[in-house]
C-alpha cells in the first residue's frame, strides 16, 4: 500500500504527528490536533506538496537597528565607491576587460585592509601563489600580512576561510572555481551560478566579507548568468582605455551605498595611484580651445566631475555617412543630430561625425545632450567656444532645453578649476556661484543663435 502522506499538527504548541488523535501527545491540550493543508496544490516531487516548515519572525518597519560598521581601507576612490568603507558579511563582485588592472587593484586594497587589523586571504585561482608574491613585490606590498592560496576547488576553499576565520576573502576569479557536485566544466553558467551561491549564502553565514573578480564578455557584461550580479550586494566595473593612464571603478550596484559612484586611479609603475581631484585630471592635458573642443560639468554618483568633450565633423567620401562615438551612447548622438536638423534647420548628411569624451572617461547621463550638440556645432561651423566656459543640459525631442540636477554642485566645481562663464538651461534652483557668468536659455534655437549666430 502507498503511504500516507497526511499530516496532523497541534494547534497550540505545533507539533505534527502522522495520525489524529484527541489529545496532544506534546502539550496536553484537547481536541486542537487537526489536519494540514498543503501548501502545494501540486505532487510533492515537483512542489512543496503537504510538509509545512517553521514560521519565520516577523518585525515592522520601526525596528531601530545601528548602520552596519565600516573597516576603511583609506584608499579614498575605493573607499567611496563602496559608500564608505567595506561592511562585514558583504558579497562584491569586480568585473573589467582583461589586463585592465582587476588583480592589481585588489591586492593593493588587500595589502591596505590587512595594514588596518583585518585578516584578510586572496585566493587565486589563475596564478600561482610565486606569481602573486611577485606582483606583491613589485607594488612594494611584500610585508603586507596577506595570507596567499592558490585553488580551484570551492570545497577545498570553503573549508580553509571556515577554518581561518578571516575578515576578508578575495577569490580572484569565481570564472575559475568549481564545485565537485557540478557536472561541467569550470567557468559554464551552472559552474558560475552555483559558485556564486554558496560563496554568498557562506559569507552571511559566517560574517565573512568576500570579494569575487568576474571576467567580462566583448559586450562588457560580467561573463556568466546575470543571476550572479542578483546575488552579491554590490557590482563594481573596472573600465578604462588602454591608451590612457586612467582607470575607472564605478559602482553600477550597491546595497550600502549610493550607486554610479566612480573611482578614479592613475596606473604608474608602481601600481594603482588615487585621483583625488578627476577633473583636473581629465582637463590637464586641454590645450588652446579649438573647434569641436568643449568642457561638460557633469555629476557621476555624488561627485561633479569635468570632462572635455570633442567632435569632428567633415565631408564624408562615401554614400553612406559614419558615426562614430568612444565614451557616449551612439544612440543618444542620433537624437541629437536629428533634433538640430528637424528644430534648428542644421542638416549632417553627407558628412562623417565623430565624437570623443577625452581622457577614456564613459558618460551616460543625459545632461551631456547640451555639450555634445555645442560640440558638434563647434566643429561644423569651425568656431571654438572660449576656453573658459561650461556646458551643461539636456535636450527634448520639442528643442525645449530641460534643467540639469544639481546644477550649484556643478558650477562649483567649474569655478574651482578656473572656469568663469556657463551655458545651461533655464530653471533650476541654482541663479549662478558668485563671479561666474551664467547663460541660460529654454530653446535649443535660441542657443545656436545667440552662441553660433545660426539657426
Amino acid at each position: 500500500m502507498a503511504k500516507s502522506t497526511t499530516t496532523y499538527s497541534c494547534s497550540a504548541c505545533g507539533a505534527t504527528f502522522s495520525k489524529w488523535s484527541g489529545r496532544c501527545d506534546s502539550c496536553g491540550e484537547w481536541n486542537t490536533i487537526s489536519e494540514d493543508t498543503g501548501l502545494s496544490a501540486g505532487p510533492s516531487s515537483k512542489g512543496l506538496g503537504a510538509q509545512r516548515g517553521k514560521t519565520v519572525a516577523l518585525t515592522d518597519l520601526s525596528t531601530e537597528e545601528a548602520p552596519p560598521p565600516r573597516t576603511e581601507s583609506k584608499v579614498a576612490e575605493l573607499d567611496r565607491v563602496l559608500g564608505g568603507g567595506l561592511v562585514p558579511a558583504s558579497a562584491i563582485l569586480v568585473g573589467g576587460d582583461p589586463g585592465i588592472g582587476k588583480s592589481t587593484l585588489l591586492l593593493q586594497a588587500a595589502a591596505r585592509f590587512a595594514r588596518k587589523g583585518l585578516k584578510t586571504i586572496y585566493v587565486s585561482g589563475e596564478e600561482a601563489s610565486a606569481q602573486v608574491r611577485m606582483r606583491a613585490q613589485r607594488l612594494g606590498l611584500s610585508d603586507a600580512p596577506v595570507q596567499l592560496a592558490a585553488d580551484t576547488n570551492l570545497r577545498n576553499i570553503l573549508t580553509t576561510l571556515e577554518a581561518e576565520a578571516p575578515g576578508l576573502a578575495i577569490i580572484d576569479s569565481i570564472q575559475t572555481m568549481w564545485l565537485d557536485t557540478v557536472d561541467s566544466a569550470p567557468g559554464s553558467v551552472s559552474q558560475v551560478r552555483a559558485a556564486a551561491h554558496e560563496l554568498t549564502t557562506f559569507a552571511k553565514r559566517k560574517g565573512i566579507s568576500i570579494i569575487l573578480v568576474g571576467h567580462v564578455t566583448k559586450e562588457g557584461q560580467i561573463a556568466g548568468p546575470r543571476v550572479v550580479e542578483h546575488m552579491v550586494d554590490t557590482v563594481l566595473y573596472f573600465e578604462g582605455e588602454r591608451g590612457h593612464q586612467f582607470r575607472i571603478l564605478r559602482a553600477v550596484k550597491n546595497r550600502f551605498g549610493p550607486a554610479d559612484e566612480i573611482g578614479v586611479f592613475e596606473m604608474t609603475g608602481k601600481g594603482l595611484a588615487e585621483v583625488t581631484n578627476p577633473s583636473a585630471l581629465f582637463l590637464s592635458e586641454r590645450g588652446e580651445p579649438s573647434p569641436g573642443s568643449v568642457v561638460f560639468a557633469g555629476i557621476e554618483g555624488t561627485r561633479p566631475v569635468l570632462c572635455e568633450m570633442q567632435a569632428l565633423v567633415a565631408p564624408s567620401p562615401h554614400s553612406q555617412a559614419r558615426r562614430t562615438v568612444v565614451g557616449w551612447d551612439g544612440g543618444r548622438l542620433a537624437m541629437i543630430l536629428a533634433v538640430l536638423e528637424a528644430r534648428c534647420g542644421i542638416p549632417f548628411a553627407g558628412l562623417d561625425v565623430y565624437l570623443n569624451v577625452a581622457g577614456g572617461m564613459k558618460i551616460s547621463e543625459p545632461a551631456a545632450d547640451l555639450a555634445v550638440a555645442a560640440a558638434l556645432l563647434s566643429a561644423r561651423e569651425d568656431a571654438a567656444l572660449p576656453a573658459d566656459t561650461v556646458v551643461f543640459g539636456e535636450i527634448s525631442l520639442s528643442g525645449a532645453l530641460r534643467p540639469a540636477p544639481q546644477t550649484e554642485n556643478r558650477l562649483k566645481e567649474a569655478q574651482k578649476l578656473g572656469f568663469s562663464s556657463a551655458i545651461a538651461p533655464k530653471g533650476g534652483k541654482a541663479q549662478g556661484a558668485p563671479g561666474m557668468t551664467l547663460k541660460r536659455f529654454s530653446e535649443l534655437t535660441g542657443f545656436v543663435g545667440d552662441v553660433f549666430g545660426a539657426g
